[in-house]
């Protein structure tokens, strides 16, 4: 390794985001990322962002994290959008859930909006996280 690259710890984040990236994966969610919004001053500490195919299959995502968080005793405080489920919003304070079909997360671009917060990318299969 050359003396400029930068050795990148791997990605850990709270077990409650770690949970919700693997009930996501689980419910076949694609294009998987964290924002660590840490360093930015946001009003929460992650997003978590992912796509589904459709909105049945965004309610499932989301019926996915809500149970696997609900069984631990953790459950949102605010969720928005489940009706139309084009973008749906769990809000856990720490993190905030991001459920979008494509168009909707192609129009509003939160990793560019965020572009300043950590990107991590989530192999779906594994749902491990690799920092970018």
């Amino acid at each position: 390794m050359a003396k400029t690259e930068k050795r990148r710890k791997a990605a850990r984040f709270p077990a409650d985001v770690s949970h919700a990236v693997a009930a996501a994966a689980d419910k076949q969610a694609r294009d998987l990322v964290v924002l660590d919004l840490r360093a930015t001053g946001g009003f929460t500490d992650y997003f978590l962002i992912c796509s589904g195919s459709n909105p049945r299959q965004n309610r499932a995502i989301a019926d996915g994290i809500t149970e696997v968080l609900s069984a631990e005793g953790v459950k949102p405080a605010h969720v928005e959008g489940y009706d139309r489920a084009e973008w749906i919003l769990l809000d856990y304070f720490d993190f905030i859930v991001h459920i979008f079909g494509q168009e909707p997360r192609a129009f509003y671009d939160l990793e560019r909006l965020w572009g300043n917060a950590e990107r991590i990318a989530i192999d779906a299969p594994a749902a491990t996280p690799t920092a970018t």
